[in-house]
């Protein structure tokens, strides 16, 4: 099978609630869609404004791959070496799922199976609360009491004073925080002690992306595992991270560059003791249900996207009332197109022949 059209758009989507984080607030985001030929496969392309996304680099790259007339992988085994290592991660990641995408859907089979992975069902996702005041925090885990797991953003002021609110809440809650690389080492130090008798589950990249040793020195203080994400984007971050003796590295597919590099990641870091958690950035369950399809190989899971945005065009992932969550077993990665709008002809919408 050649490509003989590859179509990419970008969409902007509308998040239920402002999503404010150590980094800033977003009221919106950006996500590509791209598809392989007509219907033959589905891929998704996103990274939040503090990665230095140059969306511009992924249509050059698209445009670049588009061109090269090759033969499309058959197999799974084949999809690393046909994509190469060039281009930008999350882009990469893009047609990298639709290439499994197209795959299973030529096999008749699930993503998981054709993996040979186990379904993916039984664990909840953490529900995320994002930076506001004290009482507003406290208000929406007290909204959602059949969500077993709240993660709270933190990396403000008064963080303590917004994690005592939230655990007042919900007592009963598994108590996640990510600090999204926002505290000092000092300021990291002292609230990890102070949260040590709030129960918490993890605590997920309490310092600047290239503080690996520094975390590792926090580690050692602390019975809650440290958990990296902006941390960890390539193989050799988890070596890295496993030396410093850090708890847990959580994966990405636009961190990673698709399935291929996060399975290689799985793997890796199991063998060096590191626990796993698949997470998502904003986007849609065409990404999200992707990861999803992983999630037997995880102790944590963090798939909650598509529950904060209000304009998903794609269904695929669902949950039950408990943020359980399920993967479609129709072929492929088993997304539906909901919206037709979103991939009519219109400005920002590339086809490549």
């Amino acid at each position: 099978m050649v490509i003989c059209r590859m179509q990419w758009q970008k969409l902007t989507l509308i998040l239920r609630n402002p999503f404010r984080l150590s980094y800033g607030v977003s009221e919106t985001r950006e996500t590509y869609w791209l598809r392989l030929d007509k219907d033959a496969g589905w891929g998704e392309a996103t990274l939040p404004p503090y990665y230095g996304v140059d969306f511009a680099s992924f249509e050059e790259y698209w445009q670049k791959m588009s061109q090269t007339g090759r033969r499309l992988p058959e197999t799974p085994a084949e999809i690393e070496e046909w994509l190469g290592e060039e281009g930008p991660p999350a882009a990469r990641a893009a047609l990298d799922l639709a290439l499994y995408d197209s795959i299973g859907l030529t096999h008749n089979l699930p993503l998981y199976k054709l993996l040979g992975l186990p379904y993916p069902s039984g664990l909840p996702t953490s529900f995320t609360i994002a930076i506001d005041t004290p009482d507003a925090m406290a208000q929406q885990a007290a909204e959602h009491p059949e969500f077993p797991i709240i993660k709270v953003k933190l990396g403000s002021d008064d963080d303590l004073t917004r994690l005592r609110a939230v655990r007042s809440a919900r007592p009963d809650a598994r108590l996640r925080v990510d600090a999204n690389a926002g505290w000092s080492f000092e300021d990291a130090l002292y609230n990890i002690r102070a949260m040590e008798n709030l129960d918490l589950e993890m605590i997920e990249q309490p310092l600047g992306v290239h503080e690996i040793e520094a975390m590792g020195e926090l580690q050692k203080v602390t019975s809650i595992p440290l958990v990296a994400d902006e941390s960890v984007r390539t193989l050799a971050d988890i070596e890295k991270l496993a030396q410093a003796g850090i708890a847990g590295v959580n994966l990405k597919l636009m961190k990673a560059g698709g399935l291929t590099p996060t399975l290689r990641m799985v793997n890796r870091a199991r063998e060096l003791g590191l626990k796993v958690m698949l997470g998502c950035m904003v986007e849609t369950s065409l990404g999200t249900t992707a990861m999803a399809h992983l999630c037997g190989l995880a102790e944590w899971i963090d798939l909650d996207a598509p529950l904060l945005i209000a304009n998903d065009p794609f269904e695929g992932i669902t949950y039950d009332k408990n943020l359980r969550i399920r993967v479609p077993e129709r072929p492929g990665l088993g997304v539906i197109l909901k919206t037709v709008e979103a991939v009519e002809e219109k400005n920002g919408d590339h086809e490549q022949h």
